[in-house]
């Protein structure tokens, strides 16, 4: 019902609460139904004239009581042309008999509602419902009470009462009305037929009739709230169970006070509607938002990394909590170790390790799912048990609850990738978390199989990166390098050693290769890009250079020979189309070819000098004894690859003591620091060059390490130690026959004086083969160098350009058989190109090694 303010009268009367027979005054109003009809009254004496005149008449008729008193009625408010039907029915009245009729009037100019004056000064047609009621004078005389109701007001109470009764009637919410005292006072129809009954079985009941006791009271704080403070309360969700059902039932509910017509709270209203079917749908709805939430998540976060355990964790940093509140990751043993089949036993009974556990609740067990297995254990499920079930099937399998636990309910999922099981992940709730659903299992397994499939890939690539790791690593120099005059250290770090992630291998390399005259040529090199391909590209440059480093060219002759090999890797038939690329024309596309930058420097221990050339890397490293490390103006030229430009060498003298150093890029470059502060860095970090050469790289790479990047290091570390002028016997020789017998008797005396008496008469023999060869076939002045070191060298130096050719001799020829002798007699012997001419060397092995020596008699005997 419509509420009509009134505005407070002066009467009093009982409260409709006291009890009947009780007089109960009050100072306040009440509140009744003539607050809301206004009901107006005045007396007629037996004169016909008005002898009282109320408050209420007077704002209705809009006529003072000073005027009104002693003034016919029906002058005084009837219109004209009915006045004089009018006297007939006062005569009427007068004489005794009750009168109920509408009358029309003048109406004054008021609001008909609130009774306030408009103050227009113009009157209106009006309409009253009069009950006049005969009465007598306390002389006895007839007299008449007059009650007068404008009939607006009436059809407006009428209508407003006829369209609450629809509302509260027809409406298709649960409507209540409930008193102060948290009674319902009155119940529509739908609440009935939801909780039983009739509206009028209701009546009289409370919130706990219909609510569990803590909901109930609840729902009672709020009923007083609103009373109390007159504020409504909008959707507020209540849950219980329609009497003789089972199922939890949803409502929303909205509660506003209801007042009186003089504004007095009589209580509040209820209106409820039945929610289950959406909050159902709400839920449906938010399950999906959140599976699709964990999916999307899901795959940005897993599979970030190429590790098998790393992959394992991010999946549970997935699933817990936003899924569920304990998890674990059990994979393969065998998948771990690196069989090449990743899958375990058919039957699920394989060994598994616990890789990943995560948990949301603090005091939750650490085996999670059942299983009493600690982090990093190796174990295996039973054969019965649901775990084995899951990975002998493939299928997710639920886990009972254990009697205690605090997991109510258990998914085991297998982890399958191409058809192939990896794993087993176990997603658990605790005890007041909602169990797992249909939809749960279908996105558990897909979270799993995404998982699954990452960390195949890490399998896979760490695989391939292993193959990778040790086809690089075989082709760095094995152990610890050494060479004539130079104390060597180096380091090499792949990528993922460097920067604690897996990264895919490099082409770093670096080499240290032994030539005759012990003379050692250094190598770094680096092919630009990464992975198997770059691993293998660096393997042929090494075995290029080593092969060029062999035929004893100079450094700028052997990275021209390189830049030709390299333009040929990458174009089908790999080193085989090195040789044709030597014909091709320079502007060959570089996109089949490798690119790789080089070093390549060859010191020699007797002069302490070392010649360098360089093929686009970054400049070698000297520090002197006393002085501050600096790096060497050697021309970088272009990388090996590009082609068409010479390179330059540089010649630089090394004082003994002298360190050098020979690195890779990965050392001082990375995305967070620019080249040049790295190359200062690393200039920076070389401050002690006289310690041990291992703890000046291990100085180097703790300075560096917030330098580096994710590229891999190659660090080569040299300190000169030059051959002591006593270690070497240098003698220049006519060119005439008698220079031989003169060559040995030279030798001799300085392998006496070494103390080298086993090497005198192998010496002796091959140095007057050498310079025979050198006065037959040669051409100017002879020089004999002998070096003792870790082995014996002799060296026979002509200028002549002719190289010696080792033949077969028959049986009936004089001659051809000295560079046989030689091959048969040393260890090791050669011949190289000079400036000015060409030198032919032998080497042997000093006494007391492990290389035994051949007598001179037994060779000759062998050469007929």
């Amino acid at each position: 019902m419509s509420e009509i303010p009134a505005r407070p009268t002066k009467s009093e009367g009982p409260s409709e609460d006291a009890p009947l027979g009780d007089a109960v005054w009050q100072s306040s109003p009440p509140g009744s139904i003539y607050d809301y009809i206004k009901v107006a009254s005045f007396s007629i004496g037996p004169d016909g004239l008005v002898d009282q005149w109320s408050l209420r008449a007077e704002q209705l008729l809009g006529i003072p009581a000073e005027h009104a008193v002693g003034t016919d009625p029906i002058d005084a408010f009837i219109d004209p042309d009915l006045r004089e039907r009018g006297q007939r029915k006062m005569a009427e009245i007068l004489d005794g008999r009750e009168w109920t009729g509408v009358v029309p009037f003048r109406a004054p100019d008021t609001d008909i509602g609130s009774g306030t004056r408009t103050g227009t000064g113009r009157g209106a047609r009006g309409l009253a419902e009069v009950y006049v009621m005969p009465t007598r004078t306390e002389d006895g005389e007839k007299a008449a009470v007059c009650i007068v109701v404008d009939v607006r007001v009436l059809r407006s109470i009428e209508t407003d009462l006829a369209a609450s009764q629809a509302i509260f009637g027809q409406s298709p919410f649960g409507f209540l009305l409930i008193d102060p005292d948290l009674r319902v006072r009155r119940a529509n129809q739908r609440f009935a037929s939801t909780f039983g009954g009739t509206p009028d079985d209701h009546r009289g009941k409370g919130v706990h009739d219909y609510l569990s006791r803590a909901e109930a009271d609840r729902v009672s704080a709020t009923l007083r709230r609103v009373l109390e403070s007159g504020d409504s309360i909008t959707d507020m969700h209540v849950t219980g169970f329609v009497p003789g059902s089972e199922e939890r039932r949803h409502w929303s509910v909205n509660l506003y006070r209801v007042h009186s017509g003089s504004g007095r709270p009589i209580g509040v209203a209820w209106l409820g509607t039945d929610i289950t079917a959406r909050r159902a749908a709400a839920r449906e709805a938010a399950a999906a938002r959140r599976n699709l939430a964990l999916l999307n998540e899901a795959g940005a976060r897993i599979g970030n990394s190429l590790d098998l355990e790393t992959t394992a964790r991010e999946l549970l940093d997935v699933v817990v909590p936003g899924f569920c509140d304990l998890a674990t990751v059990d994979l393969y043993q065998g998948l771990l170790v690196g069989d090449e089949t990743p899958a375990g036993l058919a039957d699920g009974s394989a060994e598994l390790r616990r890789v990943a556990y995560s948990s949301a609740v603090s005091d939750a067990p650490l085996h999670g799912a059942g299983e009493r297995v600690q982090l990093g254990a190796v174990h295996h499920y039973p054969f019965n048990s649901p775990c084995a079930d899951a990975l002998r099937t493939g299928r997710p399998r639920t886990v009972p609850a254990e009697d205690g636990s605090l997991v109510q309910s258990t998914l085991a999922v297998p982890m399958v990738a191409h058809d192939t099981v990896v794993g087993l992940a176990q997603f658990a709730r605790t005890k007041g978390s909602e169990p797992f659903g249909d939809r749960d299992r279908d996105l558990a397994v897909e979270l799993a199989a995404r998982a699954a499939v990452c960390i195949d890939n890490a399998r896979l690539y760490r695989r391939e990166h292993e193959r990778a790791l040790i086809l690089q690593r075989s082709l760095l120099p094995p152990g610890d390098p050494e060479a004539s005059g130079l104390d060597i250290a180096c380091r090499y770090l792949p990528g993922e050693a460097a920067t604690g992630r897996a990264s895919e291998v490099g082409g770093d390399w670096f080499d240290v290769i032994e030539l005759p005259g012990h003379r050692t040529a250094l190598v770094v090199g680096d092919v630009m890009g990464r992975g198997l391909r770059a691993a293998v590209a660096m393997g042929e440059l090494r075995t290029a250079v080593r092969t060029l480093a062999q035929l004893d060219l100079e450094p700028a002759e052997v990275l021209s020979q390189l830049d030709e090999i390299a333009r040929g890797l990458g174009a089908p038939g790999g080193v085989q189309q090195a040789t044709r690329a030597a014909r091709r024309p320079r502007e060959a596309d570089l996109s089949e070819v490798y690119l790789a930058t080089c070093v390549y420097a060859v010191y020699d221990s007797v002069t302490r000098r070392c010649t360098f050339a360089n093929a686009g890397h970054l400049p070698p490293v000297l520090v002197e004894p006393g002085e501050s490390a600096l790096m060497l103006d050697v021309p970088p030229g272009l990388p090996l690859g590009v082609g068409g430009e010479p390179f330059e060498e540089v010649e630089v003298e090394l004082p003994e003591g002298a360190l050098l150093a020979l690195y890779t890029d990965g050392l001082v470059e990375s995305r967070d620091h620019p080249l040049d502060e790295g190359l200062q860095a690393f200039v920076g970090a070389l401050t002690d060059p006289t310690q041990p050469l291992e703890d000046v790289c291990d100085q180097v790479l703790n300075t560096l390490d917030s330098h580096h990047g994710e590229d891999d290091i190659a660090l080569l570390m040299a300190r000169v130690q030059g051959l002591p002028t006593e270690s070497v016997g240098d003698w220049t020789l006519p060119r005439e026959p008698r220079s031989v017998g003169r060559a040995r008797e030279l030798a001799r005396a300085k392998l006496l004086e070494w103390d080298m008496e086993p090497l005198v008469d192998t010496t002796e023999l091959l140095v007057s083969e050498l310079v025979t060869n050198a006065l037959r076939y040669g051409e100017g002045e002879i020089r004999l160098r002998l070096l003792l070191d870790r082995t014996l060298v002799c060296e026979v130096w002509d200028s002549g350009l002719v190289q010696p050719r080792r033949r077969r001799a028959r049986d009936t020829d004089e001659g051809g058989r000295g560079l046989q002798l030689v091959g048969l007699l040393s260890a090791a012997w050669g011949s190289r190109r000079t400036p000015r001419g060409k030198t032919v060397w032998f080497e042997l092995p000093l006494p007391g090694g492990d290389t035994q020596l051949t007598d001179p008699a037994e060779a000759l005997l062998s050469l007929f």
